[in-house]
């Protein structure tokens, strides 16, 4: 009896010790799959499903230099750059794939006349803003950590993701804000794309950019437009004439000083914020109250974050404000 006691007394506590391990070990995640933790990860080289990394050469303005980086990695500056760290990760997500198009449409194209020998990329706006990890770290400051992993996470959850039409990657253009509705590509540009179509956008009420007020002066004016105008403007009579209104409540058409432009070419001539405007004299000042910033066709960044704040993710998103469009992957368009 005293043998059984003793045996039973080293048996009981390998048993709760084997007993709860067992089960741990069967019923946890990797069990099944010989799988490991999650990680903390940051934009890989070469990211899942997108296969081998495709370079691209980008050419530093202030440095005078071209720098090769991974796909993933010129996004990620990419968006860092062109919208803010602090907007919604579906928006965020909607930019990253806007950013990924312009570039491999540029390298699908083989157009790259308009830069330095040995680069395929400016990183400037004449293309698109990017900004590498040390610019990041002085733009940041002690903020640097969690907007540089929100970058990387927009990024890294839409690798490789391009956005076509037709078959093709689509000319990707975007912007800050709108007037509350985007514009018909063929309103503003020569071109009519069909994916670049008029949509409402009001959420962009909310951009610290929808409405802004400048002054000038008449002579000012004047000199800027090469126009003189009228007796009746100084006593302030009709003195400008809005001809034509666009699809998205742009000025399509104006009239003043015995000259007639387009809203895109007065905006470019006086430096607006937009080509939706209205104009006021008092004395020998004129205020012109413009909404929203940049040219209006595409993507609004803060549409994009209005509609990421309503629920909406960032397929939905693209397909809203790029009309028709399908999402495949950039391998289709370019050699890696």
């Amino acid at each position: 009896m005293k043998r059984y006691l003793l045996l039973w007394f080293i048996v009981l506590p390998i048993l709760l010790v084997a007993i709860p391990a067992s089960l741990v070990y069967f019923f946890s995640p990797t069990a099944s799959t010989g799988g490991t933790a999650d990680v903390a990860v940051s934009v890989p080289d070469k990211p899942a499903g997108t296969g081998p990394s495709l370079p691209v050469k980008v050419y530093r303005t202030e440095k005078k230099v071209v720098e090769t980086m991974p796909l993933e990695t010129y996004i990620a500056g990419v968006v860092a750059a062109e919208m803010p760290a602090e907007f919604e990760l579906e928006a965020l997500k909607a930019q990253a794939m806007a950013a990924r198009t312009y570039i491999v449409r540029r390298l699908n194209e083989g157009k790259l006349d308009d830069v330095p020998k040995g680069a395929q990329v400016l990183d400037t706006v004449q293309h698109q803003v990017y900004m590498d990890d040390a610019q990041r770290r002085e733009r940041w400051g002690d903020q640097y950590e969690w907007k540089n992993q929100r970058i990387l996470q927009a990024v890294r959850e839409t690798a490789g993701v391009v956005l076509t039409y037709d078959g093709k990657p689509i000319d990707a253009t975007f912007f800050s804000t709108s007037n509350g509705f985007t514009e018909n590509s063929g309103e503003y540009w020569e071109q009519s794309i069909p994916y670049l179509k008029s949509v409402p956008s009001p959420w962009d009420i909310q951009s610290p950019r929808y409405e802004e007020t400048v002054t000038m002066s008449t002579a000012q004016l004047e000199k800027s437009l090469g126009v003189k105008l009228t007796q009746e403007a100084s006593t302030n009579g009709a003195w400008y004439q809005i001809e034509a209104k666009t699809t998205g409540n742009r000025v399509g058409k104006i009239s003043i000083g015995g000259k007639e432009f387009s809203g895109r070419e007065f905006r470019e001539k006086l430096n607006l914020n937009s080509s939706s405007f209205t104009l006021e004299l008092r004395g020998g000042q004129v205020y012109i109250t413009t909404k929203g910033y940049g040219h209006g066709v595409g993507m609004s960044q803060w549409g994009a974050n209005g509609m990421a704040k309503s629920g909406k993710n960032a397929e939905e998103i693209v397909k809203y404000f790029y009309q028709g469009i399908s999402l495949q992957n950039f391998t289709k368009f370019v050699a890696v």
